[in-house]
């Protein structure tokens, strides 16, 4: 990523990893690539961020199971008879809720936020690029924690008024992952970039882990006050994560005051000292790779938003648990999910740093597992019948191996472009985006006259199909090296060109023939 050399040659550059990515050789001292320093702090706090981000985000779909008429009224005809048996003897709540949603309703709330968190996507990447992540980043949650704690009296108001909460929620959360990126970008050291995003946005998976569950038990709570306390304990939590958030982040490694001079020099070098370069639009549209990318994310996100909004419904409608266990059970695949993300980044970085594959063969590898890999235990399923063991396997299996994608296509924007990383990321998330108010609707439309065990495998072979089609687009135009766009010809990025010239080129790098474009 340096001036005057090909961009495609990026593979064939270690930067300066010899001098700050690894033990010295002649003092046996620890250097900044080993230490416990500011980035893994970024990537700590970034992690609880997200961490709020999605407790913030799936409390409603598990909330809502409590807050609509129960299925011993008016849903009790809408409820599948293929698995009359259940893990839990007390299946269905005998408390009655409060509003009278039927399915499609049901679709359209749980979509609602989709609407507003496609707005910002790509005007968050490219505000991140130019004014800076942290505040972006930072004020987006705490908006989305906010309108959090008006949910319960914005559901008593209207329709209407909860749905308009959802969507501005949406637009809140629409701006974090792009400004996310557009800071690791920045952050980020060559070959650290895959476990340290890995391990920032697996805090997603956790906080769905921790969020299913606790919101089961607080709608079962008469002390906590039921359905409503969901959404007021994690407005609250999202509110003073944001405090910690603003004083102990800073955009780059030159605005950190408390950073080391080994530290922010080890960072520079490796993704150099960006300012205000103009984003190439037109050169990032016509890039195949970048769609690769984005079709890629939109094929990801088909099923894991279905199984992150219907899920619950799938598990008390179908296979008859109750809201407590339903929380419980259906948290689990997430937190496979969580394990694999992390895993992902940690076998990328590996494999790269050690010249095992290059990235490109990394990329393809691990996004083929996670995609294809979900799309056949999803098929499969239909083979499980009503064995709830069996079921709740494969459902775990499909999401933690769907993790695998992280490695994959979902932090291949910074190594297609580290100085444009939040605007790709909110061009694929924005593509990514469309899934969570089309699946709902679709899950709805399916099985809103009856929910059975034949309606449910169609939503499953729907997702599995477009996780195919994903994978082999992904396959075939998906690439691993730095852009030419990446680089204006008149850019202000500064490196040490005179280490820079002493790395040898051909050192690190595994011929693989056409898969090193």
């Amino acid at each position: 990523m340096s001036e005057g050399r090909n961009p495609q040659d990026a593979e064939e550059y270690k930067p300066l990893l010899d001098n700050y990515g690894s033990k010295s050789k002649t003092d046996g001292q620890t250097t900044p690539g080993q230490c416990f320093g500011q980035r893994h702090v970024l990537a700590f706090m970034a992690f609880l961020g997200f961490f709020n981000v999605y407790c913030l985000r799936v409390n409603l779909s598990v909330a809502l199971v409590d807050m609509v008429v129960s299925s011993n009224s008016s849903s009790a005809s809408n409820s599948s008879d293929d698995c009359p048996g259940s893990l839990n003897n007390n299946s269905t709540s005998s408390k009655s809720g409060e509003f009278d949603w039927d399915e499609n309703t049901q679709g359209v709330i749980l979509g609602a936020f989709f609407y507003g968190y496609i707005v910002t996507q790509i005007p968050g990447g490219w505000l991140a690029e130019r004014f800076g992540g942290k505040k972006l980043f930072g004020f987006g949650v705490l908006v989305t924690a906010v309108l959090t704690l008006l949910t319960p009296v914005a559901a008593r108001l209207s329709l209407g008024t909860l749905i308009t909460v959802r969507v501005l929620e949406g637009i809140g959360e629409g701006v974090t992952f792009p400004a996310m990126h557009a800071m690791w970008g920045k952050w980020a050291p060559l070959w650290e970039r895959s476990k340290l995003t890995a391990f920032t946005y697996a805090g997603s998976q956790l906080g769905t882990v921790f969020a299913e569950p606790i919101s089961g038990l607080l709608c079962n709570s008469e002390f906590a006050g039921g359905w409503p306390s969901v959404f007021y304990v994690f407005g609250v939590l999202g509110a003073l994560w944001f405090i910690a958030w603003y004083l102990l982040v800073h955009d780059t490694p030159a605005d950190h005051p408390r950073i080391s001079s080994e530290e922010r020099a080890y960072i520079e070098e490796s993704v150099g000292v960006k300012k205000n370069l103009p984003t190439p639009w037109k050169e990032i549209l016509l890039t195949p790779s970048v769609w690769a990318i984005n079709i890629a994310h939109f094929s990801n996100n088909w099923g894991f938003y279905t199984m992150l909004t219907c899920l619950p419904s799938y598990m008390k409608n179908v296979l008859k648990f109750n809201i407590q266990t339903n929380g419980l059970l259906s948290a689990l695949p997430y937190f496979a999910c969580w394990v694999c993300q992390n895993l992902s980044g940690q076998t990328a970085d590996f494999l790269r740093s050690r010249s095992i594959l290059q990235t490109v063969t990394v990329r393809k590898t691990l996004n083929t597992f996670g995609l294809v890999g979900t799309a056949i235990i999803l098929f499969c399923l239909q083979f499980a019948g009503c064995d709830h063991v069996s079921l709740l396997t494969m459902l775990t299996m499909s999401l933690g191996v769907l993790g695998f994608t992280m490695g994959g296509f979902q932090v291949n924007h910074i190594d297609l472009s580290p100085n444009f990383a939040g605007v790709l990321m909110g061009m694929s998330n924005s593509m990514a985006t469309i899934p969570g108010f089309v699946a709902p609707q679709i899950v709805g439309i399916l099985t809103n006259h009856h929910q059975s065990r034949e309606r449910w495998q169609l939503v499953f072979y729907i997702a599995a199909g477009i996780n195919i089609c994903g994978a082999v687009f992904y396959l075939i135009f998906g690439r691993g090296t730095e852009q030419p766009w990446n680089m204006p010809q008149n850019d202000d990025i500064s490196f040490n060109h005179e280490k820079k010239r002493k790395i040898k080129r051909n050192k690190y790098v595994v011929n693989f023939g056409s898969l090193s474009s």
